[in-house]
Order: structure tokens, then sequence, then C-alpha cells
């Protein structure tokens, strides 16, 4: 916060400072009780009819009336990353879409509209990277439209917490009433410190096609046939990893222990669909799937690793932290209501 030489605090931010980072210190509702004051950071998004929208980090929305203002300032974009690769939105945005393609697609300007049956809401979202080439609000009807005539949601994919990232469209995304529905982390790490853990990769059978034992473990099978197949093998170099599992019911059915998903493009592999059967947990099978996986990558010259969490997935969260990832940005579905 600002303190100027009296010792007061100061606000030395304007409505001219719309799309910049900035700290933020408010009174708080005296009926709540607790604290005076708290504390806000994130992209000062919009600043209308004497009311402030900031945009933090995790993509919530803070509403601040001017009256209640304390302090603020602009303050410089969130540090580099100490650990991990380098990397940049559009990079990694663009990234892990290639390796979760949709099985029908259409531009619109620097947006691509995405379906494939309902089967996950990254294959079923616009994707949007620039400018649609329309205004925005005709761009919203063009998209609602598109998902309608293919009988789904409209939903649009947004990131946040990151240079380069969208802050200002998720804003304008809640005034236009689009609903955010699901958030999650992308998360990235060195490659090599992974394929060096010390896991039970023997166990472990590495496959370029997907079957159906590997698909009767995925926790998103469905009734979307063809359209999950299609997604789950798309990428330029895709693999998947499974165990087979011992001394239970689901062995016998053919179900494996564990799985997981890589896909290497480039200098980066993105690692998706691990899952291990509830009953043979606490055994190293995710590591030792995320390992084999990692040192096939290493193999096809990727150095980067990325995946996706969602927020709230504590355990995952957890073994990946272990693992050295570090959050990049998050990202967001907003659907249309």
């Amino acid at each position: 916060m600002e303190i100027i030489g009296s010792g007061r605090l100061e606000v030395r931010i304007t409505p001219h400072d719309v799309g910049k980072r900035v700290s933020i210190r408010r009174l708080t509702d005296p009926s709540v009780g607790g604290e005076k004051f708290t504390d806000t950071i994130g992209v000062l998004t919009s600043w209308d009819k004497g009311v402030l929208l900031v945009t933090r980090r995790t993509g919530e929305s803070v509403h601040i009336s001017e009256s209640a203002l304390v302090a603020g300032k602009v303050v410089p974009p969130a540090p580099a990353r100490r650990r991990g690769p380098a990397a940049n939105f559009p990079e990694l945005a663009r990234v892990t879409a290639r390796a979760w393609q949709p099985v029908e697609s259409e531009r619109l300007g620097d947006w691509e509209l995405r379906a494939s049956g309902g089967f996950t809401r990254r294959a079923n979202s616009a994707l949007p990277l620039g400018d649609p080439g329309l205004p925005l609000d005709a761009a919203l009807a063009h998209v609602r439209t598109w998902y309608d005539k293919r009988g789904l949601p409209a939903y649009i994919q947004t990131a946040t917490g990151a240079a380069g990232t969208q802050e200002q469209l998720c804003a304008r995304l809640e005034a236009a009433g689009w609903h955010r529905e699901v958030s999650a982390l992308v998360r990235i790490a060195a490659l090599a410190p992974i394929a060096d853990l010390d896991a039970p990769v023997e166990r472990v059978v590495l496959s370029r096609s997907v079957d159906e034992a590997w698909l009767h473990r995925y926790q998103r099978s469905g009734q979307y046939g063809d359209h999950l197949r299609q997604v789950l093998a798309s990428g330029p170099s895709v693999w998947f990893a499974s165990v087979a599992a011992t001394g239970s019911a689901e062995a016998a059915e053919g179900a494996p222990a564990a799985i997981g998903r890589c896909v290497v493009d480039g200098r980066w592999a993105g690692f998706m669909a691990v899952e291990t059967d509830p009953g043979q947990r606490r055994q190293g099978l995710a590591t030792a799937v995320m390992t084999a996986l990692a040192r096939r990558a290493l193999d096809e010259g990727a150095s980067a690793a990325w995946l996706q969490v969602e927020a709230d997935n504590e355990g995952a969260r957890a073994l990946y932290d272990r693992m050295g990832f570090a959050t990049h940005h998050s990202y967001h579905h907003f659907r249309s209501v």
C-alpha cells in the first residue's frame, strides 16, 4: 500500500488503470465483524458507476465500492516462477489444446469453437486466444448458436493468473450473464526429475493405442463412443500406460490397477487420465505410471512437463507437489445461462 509522508494510506489508482494488476485495501462491512480492513490483489477489470471489479488469480471476481477504498496502487506482475521450465501463457494454451483435440472445430477469428459430442468441457468449449473478429456481444451470440445447433451447452474456456491471461474477458463474460462453472490449475515442472523417481516402472506397460481394459478404468468412460476414442487418440505423440491389477475382483474383469496418458509435443510432455483402482492406492502406482511415461517422453526429446488438476483435488495436488509441479495459471469454463 502507498503511505504518504504524513503516514496516511493513499489511493493511487484511477479508472485509467483498468487492465493492470493492483493491490487494494478496503473497509470491510461493519456488520460482518472481524478485521476492519481487507486486502485484494488481482487485475482491475472494470471501474464503473462507483464500483471496482478485481479478478484474482483464481478467477474469483471481487466487487469493491469506491467509498470503501482506503488505499490502492498498481503492482508489478506476479514474480517469475523460481522452479520448473520457463513458459508463457500463449505457448501453454496451444500445447494443452493440441493434446486434447476435438472431433469437430471451427474458427471464429482467433477463437476456436470445439465440439466432441459432449465428451469433456475442454473438447466442447470455445478457446479464445485473440480477437474473435466480431464485437464481443456478436461473438458470444455466435458461440451460443453454434453449440445450440449441436445440442450442446455453450462453454468458453478462459485463463487467469499469469502474464497475458484473460482476466478482462472473464469479467466481461460475467457481466454478460455467463457463469463460471469449473476451475482448474495448469501446473508445470521439469521432466527429468519425474523420470528419475524410484517407482515400480517394471509393472507399467506402454501402448500407442487405447484398449477396452484401459477404458474400463477410465472414470470418464460413458456413452461417448467414438467421440471419446478420437479425443483420447489426438495429439502429436500419444502414449497410454497401464498397470495390471492383481488380487482383486477387477483384476479378473481385466481392469488395470492404474492408467495414464501422455502427449509429447516438442519440449512438452502433458500428463492426463492418471487414475488408480481405489483398492490399490498408496502402492506408488500413479508415480510409476508418470515415471514410465516421463522416461518415454525424454527419449522423444521432451524436457518439460505439464498437467491439469482441479483446484479441490487435494490428493492429486499433493502427489504433483512431491514431483516438483508448480501452478502456472488457472483455467475456467464459463457457461451461457
